[in-house]
């Protein structure tokens, strides 16, 4: 499995840097951390986070994950696409960068940030 990312708040991802692992909401809601393939990025975020303020990627290498990831249909998105879920706390030394995630002048995003 090539990289895939996790839109997250700036905010979250600072508490993750003081706590040493990166847990998301969806984590103790539904059991897992949502993430993308890149190419599924822009999808995500237009339907789930475009009313959230000052995000940033977090763009995970899959083989230094501790926790376990599974490929399964998105649970909120289109049934027929397949997202990679992470069962557990990502541990931090996967985070090969985070970046910035604006949406265009208008609130849509069109572009991945170039890495």
């Amino acid at each position: 499995m090539d990289v895939i990312v996790h839109i997250c708040q700036r905010q979250k991802w600072e508490e993750a840097l003081k706590q040493g692992f990166y847990q998301s909401d969806s984590l103790s809601e539904s059991g897992f951390i949502h993430a993308s393939h890149p190419e599924q990025v822009i999808q995500v975020a237009n339907k789930i986070f475009s009313t959230l303020p000052d995000l940033v990627l977090l763009w995970i290498d899959p083989n230094h994950v501790r926790s376990e990831i599974r490929e399964e249909y998105g649970s909120d998105m289109d049934k027929s696409e397949i997202f990679p879920h992470i069962y557990g706390s990502l541990n931090l030394d996967a985070v090969l960068s985070v970046q910035d995630f604006y949406p265009d002048a208008d609130g849509v995003f069109r572009h991945l940030p170039l890495k």
